[in-house]
């Protein structure tokens, strides 16, 4: 390849507009999509007990991170 040839295409990759990504930006709203949806759906199927029991599992992993033994 010339050397004028491959400084052409190196000056026109820097100044080329950035090609998005179709496929990545669909899934990403289909997901988002899908959470807007099944977070208060899940909220309002589950018992306030139950809700209340995940709290204090997240909160205890928050909080008691890295501290726990392990079983060897």
């Amino acid at each position: 390849m010339d050397v004028n040839v491959r400084a052409f295409r190196v000056v026109q990759a820097a100044i080329a507009e950035p090609k998005e990504s179709t496929t990545v930006d669909a899934k990403r709203a289909s997901a988002r999509k899908g959470g807007l949806i099944g977070g208060p759906s899940r909220a309002t199927s589950i018992s306030a007990e139950r809700r209340r029991e995940i709290a204090r599992k997240a909160s205890n992993a928050r909080w008691h991170k890295g501290t726990h033994k392990t079983a060897k």
